[in-house]
């Protein structure tokens, strides 16, 4: 995984008001990951409700008040879509899910004894996309949640909300990533979200994942 891939999740979470925290600075490439180093972003919502619903399993950006705290494993395979068939034969897309992984999440997210839904951790996968037509997208979908993830974001719908909060008029130089971007959006290299979204309706399509 890159720095960008890892940097674009961070700017997406603290655009949205989440806290985030970078498990580890190092790539891990010679050796079997252990357990601490399976989690990418560690995530917490401080404007978060108590007694609020869980979050849809499509996490677009109006889902992201519903979660509390959460770990993310970012899979930057922008080449791929994560087909039912990729899904089954790539075990290790699913690595941060192993038991000694959420023990060493619960270290992280101490528990509150008198605090039931403290101990809830929502496990997100961001991923490059899904299959578009059916059945495949479903079986996708089935076989993530199968295996224990709670919820996905799509680079695509978070590269969106982002392009869609930046401030041409602002020097965004404490981060690379959003300069870029705002830089992009400045000299009209980058679609206004809005319009892409109008051609979408337009066509009858439902937005990408």
């Amino acid at each position: 995984m890159s720095a960008i891939d890892e940097g674009i999740v961070r700017e997406y979470f603290e655009q949205n008001g989440f806290l985030v925290r970078q498990a580890r600075k190092y790539q891990v490439s010679a050796r079997r990951k252990v357990a601490e180093e399976e989690i990418d972003l560690i995530v917490f919502n401080p404007a978060w409700q108590r007694g609020a619903r869980h979050p849809d399993f499509f996490l677009f950006s109006k889902e992201l008040p519903f979660v509390h705290r959460a770990i993310v494993a970012v899979k930057g395979w922008h080449t791929g879509v994560f087909t039912p068939t990729m899904l089954k034969s790539s075990p290790e897309i699913f690595s941060f899910l192993q038991q000694s992984v959420l023990k060493e999440a619960s270290r992280l997210f101490p528990v509150d004894p008198g605090d039931p839904e403290s101990a809830a951790v929502t496990k997100i996968l961001v991923l490059p996309s899904l299959p578009t037509t059916e059945p495949f997208r479903s079986q996708s979908v089935e076989l993530l949640k199968a295996s224990g993830v709670d919820a996905i974001i799509s680079f695509r719908s978070m590269l969106l909300d982002l392009i869609a909060k930046i401030e041409i008029n602002q020097n965004y130089s404490k981060s690379d990533t959003l300069q870029v971007m705002r830089l992009l959006k400045n000299y009209d290299l980058l679609q206004d979200p809005q319009l892409d979204l109008l051609a979408d309706r337009a066509a009858g399509r439902r937005p990408k994942v």
